[in-house]
């Protein structure tokens, strides 16, 4: 995370939902896994598009490039600017042994995306 990003909460419930990173005479969107949702926009625009993105899609799955180039199923488990933990997904069975991994942020799509079907 850059020193510069302005923390973003949404109104209703003071969730972080993302941050703004000032470029120029604006501002870019910044998702919580780090992306830029938005090219240089109005403050405005900016917390609106962070307000519609919301956290859905943190509950999404994802794909986690592996040491051995191949892709894992993850579930996003923790979001924070230090790192990202996912988990192998295990389709909510109880009994499964939780694996976890670490990811840098901001999220990389080369290493974590999401689960395209």
């Amino acid at each position: 995370m850059e020193s510069d990003w302005i923390e973003h909460r949404r109104s209703g419930d003071g969730e972080r939902v993302g941050w703004m990173k000032p470029v120029a005479d604006g501002f870019v969107a910044i998702d919580l896994l780090g992306r830029p949702c938005t090219t240089v926009v109005d403050w405005l625009s900016a917390e609106e598009t962070l307000d519609e993105l919301g956290l859905g899609y943190l509950a999404d799955p994802y794909e986690l490039k592996l040491e051995d180039g191949g892709w894992l199923r993850v579930r996003i488990a923790e979001v924070s600017p230090a790192a990202v933990r996912v988990k192998k997904d295990d389709w909510g069975d109880m009994t499964a042994h939780q694996i976890y991994y670490s990811v840098s942020f901001p999220v990389d799509d080369d290493q974590l995306r999401p689960l395209v079907r």
